[in-house]
């Protein structure tokens, strides 16, 4: 659907979640002057230098991409405030915005996040969501202030957290969703027909980064928390434990109603005690190697029933 008033701005983002929003604005008929993205890096066992997903989208919509490292540096805020922009439009785009960017654009900086604010501000909302348990999640639109995800809301729009949801699945909603509501928000922001509501201080919580040790596996955990570890920490970091000291990656696993003692492999369908019921593993991979059904692993790895892991 094409705006009603087409605004002059700058869109910074780096990741997949980033793209449909761009090209939500861009079908809608905004004048993106530029996009902001992180630089391309070397990636791969070869160290090939890659482009970001917003940085090849924008290329391939004809937009000048700018990559600096940081806009704390009084020429690159310059150069930002020359844009003469309506608004900027942010949405995960890894580097924190001075208050002399934020106050440039006319309708200030707006942010698409992944979570219902005061909820989970931070680099990760959906997956903490996920691991937290929380029944639902969404997206909030807001004004961007020099806090971290503190800004006054604009929009918000929440989804339920179904059981089978992976970080993947809710990942792709709501980047179609955040793409959907900030055509809407520049929309009433032009009209003046948007109010932001100032955030509340109750119920905040900080979703922090993510490191490949948050994937560990705690066998003294319930199941369904080790359940929920799974599901939101695919397809990254991933979901591991040790054997003989190698990562093996759980890539599925059932609940089932079977007690031991926590870690204890009490089946050969490599069924694992864990503090409340147990967990089926149906599917792991070790490094390097393809991924197998459990009970493959374990004829391989000879795993006696009653191993501790």
């Amino acid at each position: 659907m094409k705006t009603s008033k087409p605004l002059r701005i700058a869109f910074m983002g780096t990741p997949d979640f980033a793209v449909a929003a761009l090209k939500a604005l861009h079908e809608a008929g905004h004048n993106i002057v530029a996009v902001y993205c992180q630089p391309p890096k070397p990636v791969g066992r070869g160290y090939q230098v890659k482009k970001t997903p917003v940085h090849v989208a924008a290329e391939e919509m004809g937009i000048e991409v700018r990559t600096p490292k940081s806009l704390r540096d009084p020429a690159e805020q310059e150069k930002f405030k020359a844009l003469n922009l309506d608004a900027a439009v942010v949405a995960a785009y890894g580097l924190i915005l001075p208050k002399a960017v934020l106050e440039s654009p006319k309708l200030g900086c707006i942010n698409i996040h992944g979570s219902l604010l005061p909820s989970w501000r931070g680099a990760a909302p959906i997956q903490r969501a996920i691991l937290a348990g929380d029944k639902e999640t969404g997206i909030t639109i807001m004004q961007m202030d020099e806090g971290l995800d503190t800004g006054a809301v604009l929009l918000k729009e929440a989804i339920e957290i179904k059981d089978y949801m992976s970080a993947h699945t809710l990942h792709e909603e709501l980047m179609l969703m955040g793409a959907r509501l900030i055509v809407k928000a520049l929309d009433e922001l032009a009209s003046g027909s948007i109010k932001a509501v100032p955030q509340s201080t109750e119920g905040a919580t900080y979703a922090a980064k993510l490191s490949r040790e948050d994937g560990k596996i705690d066998w003294t955990k319930p199941a369904y928390e080790i359940e929920r570890q799974l599901r939101a920490l695919h397809p990254w970091p991933g979901v591991f434990f040790l054997h003989n000291g190698e990562p093996v990656k759980v890539l599925g696993a059932d609940i089932v109603e079977r007690w031991g003692e926590p870690g204890t492999l009490l089946a050969d369908d490599f069924t694992v005690a864990c503090g409340k019921q147990a967990l089926k593993l149906y599917q792991v991979q070790r490094p390097g190697k393809a991924a197998v059904d459990g009970a493959s692993f374990l004829r391989g790895a000879r795993i006696p029933v009653g191993t501790k892991l």
